[in-house]
């Protein structure tokens, strides 16, 4: 183990050469990632919700945008700030250090333990529902509340029924010892080091 990686072995051709402290994608890699922010985050955030508010529109299930300055507006705004913030250096550190993206059809070929990582399991997720929260505030929107609390449903069965007994057969003991000593849902204060790096 490194410092920033454990277990799997890179493909080259596809998220390009790394540097000591950065990878340089290819164009294959870019397409990769690119189509991996645009379906996934982009579904669940952008997609989804404006159907919802189309849909809601003129019913009593319409929201109101959240008053300029009132504390719904600035709190939106924090949980925008904070989920954007995970969701960009989750993406970067799957790109980086993993070689891969957060999407299936192209996971990271490495075990990622950098960075947010070392506090919290899953911040590529909490991003997304600190994003989707920050949503039903500023619009004010009972069924965005409703689609939120879906999406977080969702994750905590899918992550600890199929995503992680999947991470633990690709990644075995090192994912496991990992799964051990981070968090899920609630980060580490300290982030976490690996024994070799003690």
């Amino acid at each position: 183990m490194n410092a920033y990686t454990v277990g799997g072995a890179a493909i080259k051709a596809r998220f390009g050469v790394v540097g000591k402290r950065r990878t340089v994608l290819t164009e294959p890699g870019k397409h990769l990632l690119l189509r991996a922010i645009v379906i996934l985050p982009g579904t669940a955030l952008v997609f989804v919700p404006a159907l919802i508010l189309w849909w809601s529109a003129g019913t009593v299930y319409a929201g109101a945008l959240a008053s300029a300055g009132g504390p719904a507006f600035w709190l939106a705004l924090v949980l925008a700030a904070v989920g954007l913030t995970l969701m960009a250096r989750t993406m970067a550190l799957f790109a980086r250090v993993g070689r891969g993206t957060p999407a299936p059809w192209a996971p990271p070929e490495r075990l990622v333990v950098a960075g947010v990582y070392r506090h919290l399991r899953n911040p590529m997720i909490s991003g997304v529902i600190a994003v989707l929260a920050s949503e039903t505030l500023m619009f004010q929107s009972l069924p965005l509340a409703a689609w939120a609390a879906l999406f977080a449903a969702a994750n905590m069965v899918y992550i600890p029924l199929i995503e992680e007994p999947g991470l633990a057969r690709r990644f075995s003991d090192d994912y496991r010892l990992y799964k051990n000593n981070v968090p899920r849902w609630l980060p580490r204060l300290m982030p976490w080091k690996a024994l070799d790096e003690r």
